[in-house]
């Protein structure tokens, strides 16, 4: 019964990725000058499908006991993401996301 609840939960998780992005990715492998050049793009766009499913499946009984220990902390973890989110909420509302900006400035050094 886990395995076939953990696949509904990835399946839910990559929707987005088989309709839109494959589409994207079909669109531009379409439109390449070569079939290898299209066949590449698609070699890629399943290998970032498939590996988190095999690097899932190499490390569930690891993760299944971190969330045996980590349960107890369930309750911590909701009030505490509920709060941020009621948080960005508010700065959405009032138009003051901004004000975040300077705490997340060390990202720029990982922009393109």
């Amino acid at each position: 019964m886990g395995a076939f609840v953990l696949g509904l939960a990835f399946a839910f998780g990559w929707t987005p990725c088989i309709g839109p992005i494959l589409a994207g990715v079909l669109a531009i492998a379409s439109t390449e000058q070569t079939v290898t050049s299209g066949v590449v793009l698609l070699i890629a766009y399943s290998l970032g499908l498939g590996i988190p499913f095999l690097l899932t499946s190499l490390a569930l009984n690891r993760f299944l006991r971190f969330y045996g220990r980590f349960k107890q902390h369930f309750r911590v973890v909701e009030v505490v993401s509920g709060a941020l989110v009621t948080a960005v909420g508010i700065l959405v509302l009032t138009n003051s996301l901004s004000h975040l900006a300077p705490w997340f400035s060390f990202l720029n050094r990982f922009a393109l």
